[in-house]
């Protein structure tokens, strides 16, 4: 057996989006301005809880100096964005047309881990033949592991209707700049029906290639550059993370949530071998909120299920990799071929069922 002993903690250095909004008819927002439009439904806190708190503790400089929030429906990718989960289906900011919101997170991370063992040798070849220990661990100290970052875009193209697009910049298993996600969220009807503007009242539409809402851990997880969501730094070490092409249906009111999604169950499209292939199917059932100025209950139930897949990832998407770098890893190993060092891959790529229970209990700040 492997064991690991910390002799240092682990210190990251985070920083998260700051949204500026570029707008030809309307100049960005200041940072120093002292007005705050956040996102507030039944999971966050009520706005005179957070007037409130503001005004007792003059040291939060961030939420006085915070941009206004400008995008509707949105998750604020900073300190404000903690502790929720789905995007809320509270505006959260008036509609006045069309706004281009972009934002950035930024991640350095200072690395002090040691790790030992005393398995026996195990010689195994390489990829050119040659013989080497696959029991004995690569050195490691002290040091800073590479930058990560992230860049987000939000476009807000009518009342209630919003395109989300999120690159990563520079992560552990990618150097270079790729796509992880982009696609329509719909809480308003774009035609003007009573009927139809009734039903978008509690009813919200996701539409392409997106993070997968299975269980409520994603929420709280680092995402490549973006850690501010996360008081642990890394993620657990079975990670239920991926991003499939599809939809999700919800419908939320009075704190109940229900949601059904079905994607096409791999992480990229693609059109070949379709007797290897099906759909995935989602589900949600929970209930969220806010039940007095100082406590707030949640519980959700997730369901994944698919029955057939060429290359499933749910608990293997994280394509950004693993904050540990090197640790519980050979003396062959690499940053980019073993970018997931900590975690377990099951390697359950074909047929699926998974469930996730998430409690969660707030009291004030704890």
């Amino acid at each position: 057996m492997r064991s690991l002993s910390m002799k240092t903690v682990m210190v990251a250095a985070l920083a998260a989006s700051m949204p500026a909004v570029a707008l030809a008819q309307t100049p960005a927002p200041s940072l120093v301005t002292t007005t705050i439009a956040v996102p507030v439904d039944d999971k966050a806190p009520p706005v005179d809880t957070l007037k409130s708190n503001l005004t007792k503790n003059p040291v939060s400089s961030f939420m006085r100096s915070a941009p206004k929030v400008q995008i509707q429906h949105l998750r604020p990718t900073d300190m404000r964005g903690i502790n929720v989960y789905e995007p809320p289906k509270d505006e959260g900011a008036a509609y006045t047309g069309f706004k281009l919101d972009w934002g950035a997170a930024f991640t350095q991370q200072f690395q002090g881990l040691d790790h030992s063992n005393a398995a026996s040798p195990r010689m195994i070849p390489d990829a050119n033949k040659v013989l080497y220990d696959g029991n004995k661990l690569i050195q490691v100290g002290h040091g800073f592991n590479n930058a990560e970052a992230n860049l987000f875009m939000n476009a807000q193209v009518a009342k209630g209707i919003r395109v989300a697009l999120t690159s990563y910049l520079s992560t552990r298993h990618h150097n270079e700049t790729w796509v992880k996600d982009g696609y329509f969220l719909i809480d308003a009807s774009p035609i003007d029906v009573t009927l139809l503007n009734n039903l978008m009242k509690y009813v919200t539409l996701r539409v392409g290639h997106f993070e997968v809402n299975y269980g409520d851990a994603h929420f709280r997880r680092t995402d490549g550059g973006n850690a501010v969501y996360n008081p642990l730094v890394g993620n657990y070490i079975m990670d239920a993370f991926t991003t499939e092409i599809g939809g999700e249906l919800y419908v939320r009111r009075n704190g109940f949530l229900a949601m059904a999604g079905m994607t096409a169950g791999e992480v990229r499209g693609q059109v070949a071998k379709p007797a290897q292939r099906a759909p995935s199917y989602l589900g949600k059932l929970g209930y969220d909120k806010q039940l007095t100025p100082a406590a707030r209950v949640r519980l959700t139930g997730s369901l994944y299920q698919t029955a057939k897949s060429i290359n499933n990832t749910l608990y293997s998407g994280d394509r950004a990799g693993s904050r540990y770098y090197d640790v519980l890893e050979n003396t062959a190993s690499s940053e980019t071929a073993q970018a997931w060092s900590g975690a377990i891959q099951p390697g359950m790529s074909s047929k699926i069922r998974a469930l996730q229970l998430n409690p969660f209990v707030k009291i004030n700040g704890f």
